[in-house]
């Protein structure tokens, strides 16, 4: 059984022991994904990937780094389809080497998520979140903190949504933790809410995280396509994850992002699952805009 531990407003997975020499770590040394889309049948194949096989491989590859990272974080889209009970076991079943080697993991809702269900298998109440209705977190860390964001509105329905509260809370909680970059993680992308599918409350969000010049990123999924590009009014870092689960086009790698943090910014290493892709071990070196 896997015991809940709530960290930072959001569940945060880890073994019932300590092990009594656990590996090194390094706290600026993260693990990105998105869209891994666990289906309860761990056999599942999507647009010709085994779809557990590859969180698999992506679980043993974050046990093999020296050091390892400090955390993984899963940008939405952790269930397939409707987000079924039975989804969220097997995920907890693909994810248990982690917890067994103390690696913390953090799942934001995307919109093939169940929230409720996410909240059981993390084990976390409504209380625990500090915006009603939605999962919120921040995660402080030596160089950053990160600002995990619930964008789904209806499970399956495409669009997101942050609703007013949650950018309440976080233009609150930038306000008050204004010294270290903000790096904001959600599922859903920017863009106009005519185009289906994006974040609909997109211009709420860029008032505010605009003029807060410690808001350095947006990290997203969703689309199923990597790519890095920035924001032109304010130079804001948009990070695309590439989906884990499957792609859609075969020019868009499969698989997750090794993120290191710097003083004055991030680099970001593609690992697709298929390593003969023509974008895996791309590196992207970015700088953070200025204060």
């Amino acid at each position: 059984m896997l015991r809940h531990v709530m960290v930072a407003g959001l569940a945060l997975l880890l073994g019932g022991r300590l092990a009594a020499a656990a590996p090194a770590s390094d706290p600026n040394r993260w693990v990105l994904m998105a869209d891994i889309h666990i289906r309860a049948n761990p056999a599942t194949q999507a647009h010709g990937y085994n779809i557990a096989e590859n969180l698999r491989m992506a679980v043993r590859a974050i046990l093999s780094m020296e050091p390892r990272p400090a955390g993984l974080v899963v940008a939405g889209d952790c269930a397939y389809g409707r987000g079924e009970k039975a989804d969220y076991r097997t995920l907890g079943e693909l994810l248990e080497p982690l917890r067994k080697e103390n690696v913390p993991f953090y799942l934001v809702p995307g919109n093939h998520d169940r929230r409720d269900l996410l909240r059981e298998f993390l084990g976390e109440t409504a209380a625990t979140s500090p915006v009603p209705n939605k999962m919120a977190a921040m995660v402080r860390t030596p160089l950053a903190n990160w600002f995990l964001l619930d964008s789904l509105e209806k499970t399956p329905d495409t669009p997101g949504v942050l609703d007013e509260a949650q950018c309440e809370w976080l233009a609150r909680t930038l306000d008050a933790n204004a010294d270290k970059p903000a790096l904001l993680v959600m599922h859903h992308h920017p863009g106009d809410p005519a185009r289906p599918g994006c974040l609909k409350d997109t211009a709420k969000l860029f008032e505010i995280i605009r003029p807060r010049r410690q808001v350095k990123a947006w990290i997203f999924g969703h689309t199923h396509v990597w790519g890095v590009t920035q924001d032109a009014a304010s130079g804001i870092h948009l990070i695309n994850l590439p989906a884990s689960g499957y792609v859609f086009k075969p020019e868009n790698p499969c698989g997750w992002v090794e993120a290191v943090l710097k003083e004055n910014g991030i680099r970001l290493e593609v690992h697709s699952v298929r390593p003969e892709h023509a974008k895996h071990g791309q590196v992207a070196e970015l700088t953070w805009r200025a204060n």
